[in-house]
């Protein structure tokens, strides 16, 4: 989303695929196109070869009109043809992954960042890692795969038919072995595709348990408790072994009893082909290419690893494509009147998450330009109703309004160019320190990034860096704090109506926090601003305060209104103010 934080930037023209459409045919059937010329002239071969030996031993010159150079020159021709070809079906088969990968990688990945985000959390960073790597990478290779299986179907299926033609007892003593070769395939594509399937799962659960570990690294450190998360990051391990075994086992049964019936096959025709020289059915020549041709049919036991091949790239597809499957927001037509002063209000808004209800909001009304702060304890639906308010999210029930427009019927660019958020971990993506705040749906002048990050508290530490702002945000050494005022500036530079702040300062200390809340009321263009709090002095500062509790809305009212009550002052973890006396009216703080 444009407006979460900063955005990563997409750079260069989109290449091979990666630009999220997918590549087309065109390079798998160039490598079909090659693999059938190379499986025909393999084909061809023993035909061409035997001939030439026929023509040979008949009168050992090859005839007067030199029919057997032909013969051989042919046969040359063909063995050329089909290492050429043999090598062009390698270029193509590498340039096929690529593009295919690249693709499935930018379809994924754009899945990921168009989803609902609720919808995208359940995959973790370690799961999406895997996908985006591993699967992708597997499922790149299928087309080509694939391709290259069909190819395969060619050899043993034209070396049938040329055998029929040599001689057709031989070729039905092939063929009666054929359904074993068949059975075997299809027992190893069966049991192959559970244990891909399996295999990939696991991937995914060590890659996300050794990203946790790496995130908690130190807290690790700081409990002692390194043996403990090694056995609990290393535990898939075991059954990764395990279905890897059984892969292995999968494919050298298959290949095994592939390797045993071909041989019986070829020494079955071989027999009969001699029976049939012996009887004069068939010549020399002839029974060289019974021979090859016999090969070549119960080669079919061979595609057991391209089979293979094709299975893991499904499994692996799939599990790639779940993240470009996502739901996606759908955004409307309209747009919002010209001018107008941010009025939002919620109407009979309900979300439901795994059938509890986590936020209900009805009548709730913030008036255009006035600052609402959104309280509550732990697990109350701030965030909730954050992400509801800007649409972020769809509430499962009812409506949210800005200047009398529902969020839901208006296009993506007004929403997005008149909602901006900032949260409390936001994504630096690349470039420099000007570019990461410039980025948005709006057009940001130097000057005008130089005056949200003044807002924002961000100025004096970004001209302390090597380059000021245009020091390369991978080289800028910057606390958590310092991106969370990053992340402020950015969405000062890009503040429409709506500006919703999900504890965006809750890394600032309590000084930096005033003269930010200050600059937001005077230096930043007006206009709304949702602000979910969890400092007092947030809530005093703001014009209306919408308190939350259990998933609904306990009380919209001021302040200084509401600290009178004990629930609101234990949101705080305040105490209650001792008879005869007031508390500290925060308010008041925030006036002066």
């Amino acid at each position: 989303m444009p407006t979460t934080g900063f955005r990563a930037r997409r750079t260069g023209r989109a290449r091979d695929g990666a630009d999220g459409a997918t590549p087309g045919r065109a390079p798998e059937a160039l490598v079909l196109l090659c693999s059938v010329g190379a499986a025909a002239a393999t084909v061809a071969q023993p035909f061409a070869l035997g001939r030439t030996l026929d023509l040979l031993l008949r009168d050992g010159t090859g005839g007067a009109d030199g029919a057997a150079g032909r013969w051989l020159a042919l046969s040359a021709a063909l063995l050329l043809g089909e290492l050429l070809l043999d090598s062009l079906t390698s270029l193509f088969t590498g340039r096929c992954n690529a593009v295919w990968t690249a693709s499935l990688r930018s379809r994924a990945f754009d899945g990921l960042l168009r989803a609902v985000p609720d919808r995208a959390r359940p995959f973790t960073p370690g799961d999406v890692g895997a996908r985006l790597t591993l699967n992708a990478a597997d499922a790149g290779g299928a087309p080509a795969a694939r391709a290259a299986l069909a190819a395969s179907m060619v050899t043993p299926v034209g070396a049938l038919a040329a055998l029929a033609v040599v001689d057709v007892r031989v070729a039905a003593c092939v063929l009666a072995g054929l359904p074993a070769l068949a059975l075997v395939l299809r027992t190893f594509a069966r049991d192959t595709g559970a244990s891909v399937a399996a295999y990939q799962n696991a991937q995914s659960q060590l890659a996300s348990r050794l990203l946790e570990a790496l995130e908690g690294a130190a807290t690790i450190a700081a409990a002692g408790t390194r043996a403990r998360e090694r056995a609990r990051v290393l535990e898939p391990l075991t059954r990764l072994d395990a279905l890897g075994r059984r892969m292995w086992t999968l494919h050298g049964r298959a290949l095994g009893r592939s390797g045993v019936l071909v041989p019986l096959l070829t020494l079955a025709a071989t027999a009969v082909g001699g029976l049939r020289l012996t009887s004069g059915a068939l010549s020399v020549g002839e029974l060289l290419a019974v021979c090859r041709y016999a090969q070549l049919t119960a080669g079919v036991g061979g595609a057991a690893s391209l089979l293979g091949a094709v299975v893991r790239g499904r499994e692996a597809r799939n599990r790639t494509l779940a993240l470009a499957g996502l739901p996606a927001l759908q955004h409307g037509t309209r747009r919002l009147p010209p001018a107008g002063p941010g009025d939002l209000e919620l109407r009979g808004v309900r979300v439901v998450r795994d059938g509890r209800q986590v936020l209900r909001a009805d009548g709730v009304r913030v008036p255009g330009g006035t600052t609402a702060a959104v309280v509550g304890r732990s697990g109350a639906g701030k965030s909730v109703l954050a992400a509801v308010a800007g649409r972020l999210i769809d509430p499962d029930e009812g409506h949210v309004l800005l200047d009398g427009v529902r969020l839901d019927r208006l296009t993506r660019e007004a929403l997005r160019t008149e909602v901006a958020y900032a949260f409390e971990r936001p994504a630096p993506g690349e470039g420099t320190v000007a570019e990461a705040v410039a980025a948005g749906p709006r057009r940001v002048s130097p000057e005008q990034v130089r005056e949200a990050c003044r807002a924002a508290g961000a100025d004096g530490f970004v001209r302390r860096l090597p380059s000021g702002y245009d020091t390369p945000l991978s080289a800028a050494p910057l606390s958590g704090g310092e991106y969370q005022r990053l992340g402020l500036a950015r969405a000062f530079a890009h503040a429409g109506r709506l500006l919703i702040m999900d504890d965006a300062t809750s890394s600032l200390d309590t000084a930096t926090e005033h003269e930010v809340d200050r600059a937001l009321r005077h230096s930043v263009r007006p206009g709304t601003r949702l602000v979910v709090a969890h400092r007092p002095s947030v809530a005093a500062r703001a014009d209306l305060v919408i308190w939350l509790e259990d998933g609904g809305v306990r009380a919209v009212a001021p302040h200084r209104e509401l600290w009178d009550v004990a629930g609101y002052r234990a949101v705080f973890g305040a105490a209650a103010p001792r008879t005869g006396t007031t508390p500290r009216p925060e308010a008041e703080e925030a006036r002066r």
